[in-house]
């Protein structure tokens, strides 16, 4: 059986003779943007002389750095304000970002009048879990309930790690009705399946609270009254908010 290797080039001389045409189509259009560039600076094209057009592509080619530079800066700028607004231990918002979220959903409600509503849940037993489990299951079991938030919500709608084991929902356009049956369905997903932690199963409860806000209050006061709202549910398990 016959197996053809890699064919090498006809000669020498057509490669030599494709690369002039290449270098020749890029110094033709190097010299284009030479002469585009003069025209909008106001230089006459009898006065491009060698040492303008050296001095013009010299000057392209800092532009065209500097450009590059600036597009890496506002990446490096994007990503380091992602960081400063995720959690440090699950990848939902940090406390700072949730409310500065939340502040934004109130102004978006005196505004436009429609309601929005912010969930506030508590992981029960976490010292019994840190406790008789360690902190690393302490975390894994947070982190399960911060998947299950974000996995269950609009794209739209915005997770974060309110501190400890507390956890906040923001649901735009969502009234006290949406909002009761939408955290009725967070805790079902939630508590639906034990945590599997180095073969132990983790059994995971939440408790939550909701507040519709009407857009007069300030994020504090949302927070606070979701907050209360889910201790009076904690108290009398009856209590619908």
């Amino acid at each position: 059986m016959k197996v053809d290797g890699p064919k090498p080039p006809k000669t020498g001389r057509a490669r030599s003779a494709r690369s002039a045409s290449e270098r020749a189509g890029e110094a033709a259009a190097g010299g284009r943007f030479v002469v585009d560039s003069a025209s909008v600076m106001g230089i006459p094209e009898p006065e491009l002389t060698p040492k303008v057009r050296s001095a013009l592509m010299g000057l392209m080619e800092e532009v065209a750095r500097l450009r590059d530079e600036l597009e890496r800066s506002h990446a490096r700028i994007e990503h380091l304000e992602r960081l400063a607004d995720q959690d440090s231990l699950v990848p939902v918002y940090n406390r700072r970002a949730f409310v500065r979220e939340l502040t934004r959903a109130i102004s978006m409600t005196e505004r436009y009048g429609n309601p929005s509503t912010v969930i506030y849940f508590d992981v029960d037993g976490m010292k019994r879990i840190n406790d008789s489990l360690g902190h690393t299951a302490g975390d894994a079991a947070l982190a399960r309930v911060a998947e299950c938030l974000k996995e269950n919500v609009r794209d739209s709608d915005v997770v974060g790690r309110l501190g400890g084991d507390e956890f906040g929902v923001i649901l735009f356009q969502a009234d006290t009705e949406m909002a009761r049956s939408k955290a009725t369905l967070l805790v079902e997903k939630i508590e639906s399946q034990p945590l599997v932690f180095n073969d132990d199963e983790i059994p995971l409860t939440v408790a939550y609270g909701a507040y519709t806000f009407s857009g007069k209050e300030d994020a504090g006061q949302a927070l606070a009254a979701a907050d209360e709202a889910m201790y009076a549910r904690k108290r009398d398990p009856k209590d619908k908010d």
